[in-house]
């Protein structure tokens, strides 16, 4: 399968800039699988949409200010840090420009806070150590911005609006933009309407920022992700899909943590796990129903994953309709429901 066969034609002026100022009125594309049909609504109609039969699943992820900007020790020039993940006493991170560093090298972010790099690996990928006095995550607050992805030009006025009201778990690198629609009124309409609504949480790593850079699909290699599931949420989920209710993911990263473990097990488990699971047309959905999702950039795993989900025709036609209609693409543009 080539990765030719997910890309498409995008006007420039479809990417969305900024986020609307009600996040409920965003465009909403309904795909139907079965009947091949596709319809055209308001986010806020969500409500209408689900019933008691649904069960949500939600991200409830929280993004680092993990965007900082520092300069060489030595020679003061410029350097950009995009922070992806701790382990073992350093930080994975991207760095720009990665030429400008070799091991050893020292950044200064603040008279509080000094880098050093202790690996350079591909890609632009380092390994940080950071000196600091007081408490880590107190110095991005104050230094770091949010991790806007690289087709967003304008900047972001208050920062909040790159995290789902439901944000919780601090320590992703992305947003999980599926969820920016959703207002705290809007879920609590959902629940009144017997709609029954579940956390799970993966921080968003590298592969979000790591475009598809092989020729055939099969050769592109997923980085892993963390993602956990509370044991009570498990249960929960199992006697939903004993009862035959429709288990509907809100985005790609909450479809991937469900997919991995019902692949693994069989069923929902109480875990905290690592998945690289990539999920491109042929794939076989056990864990979910029905995806609440954006559209996605060309080319990209998320869009092989929607495809998957729904068929690749089907996708080509609902985003050869969403250009036509002028829907707003990525991040901080509208969204589809496929059914």
């Amino acid at each position: 399968m080539k990765v030719d066969e997910f890309n498409y034609e995008l006007p420039e002026r479809l990417i969305a800039q900024t986020p609307l100022k009600d996040r409920s009125a965003s465009r909403l594309m309904v795909v139907d699988r079965q009947n091949e049909t596709i319809s055209h609504y308001h986010f806020s109609d969500i409500v209408n949409i689900l019933d008691d039969n649904c069960v949500l699943v939600i991200n409830d992820t929280k993004v680092l200010p993990s965007r900082i900007y520092g300069e060489k020790v030595d020679t003061k020039a410029k350097i950009e840090i995009l922070l992806l993940k701790e382990e073992n006493g350093y930080w994975e991170a991207l760095v720009k420009p990665a030429r400008r560093v070799k091991n050893g090298t020292k950044i200064n972010f603040s008279d509080l806070l000094i880098g050093e790099i202790v690996e350079k690996l591909d890609d632009g990928i380092c390994h940080i150590k950071f000196t600091y006095e007081g408490i880590f995550l107190e110095k991005l607050e104050k230094l770091g911005e949010m991790p806007l992805p690289p087709y967003i030009h304008k900047k972001l006025k208050n920062q909040d609006r790159y995290q789902t009201v439901y944000a919780e778990n601090l320590g992703s690198a992305a947003a999980p933009t599926a969820g920016l629609h959703f207002t705290k009124e809007l879920l609590k309409q959902l629940e009144e309407k017997g709609v029954k609504i579940y956390h799970i949480t993966l921080h968003i790593g590298l592969g979000t920022f790591r475009p598809v850079s092989v020729d055939n699909v099969e050769d592109h290699i997923m980085h892993s992700e963390h993602y956990y599931i509370k044991d009570d949420v498990a249960e929960a989920l199992n006697l939903a899909k004993a009862q035959g209710k429709k288990i509907i993911s809100v985005g790609t990263t909450t479809t991937r943590t469900l997919e991995s473990v019902y692949q693994k097990y069989g069923k929902f488990v109480g875990c905290s796990e690592d998945t690289n699971i990539f999920i491109y047309p042929g794939y076989k959905f056990l864990a979910i129903d029905g995806l609440i999702t954006n559209f996605h950039l060309p080319k990209s795993t998320l869009l092989m994953l929607v495809s998957a989900f729904s068929s690749q025709e089907l996708m080509k036609k609902a985003y050869e309709i969403a250009v036509k209609e002028e829907y707003r693409f990525f991040s901080f543009g509208d969204a589809m429901f496929i059914k």
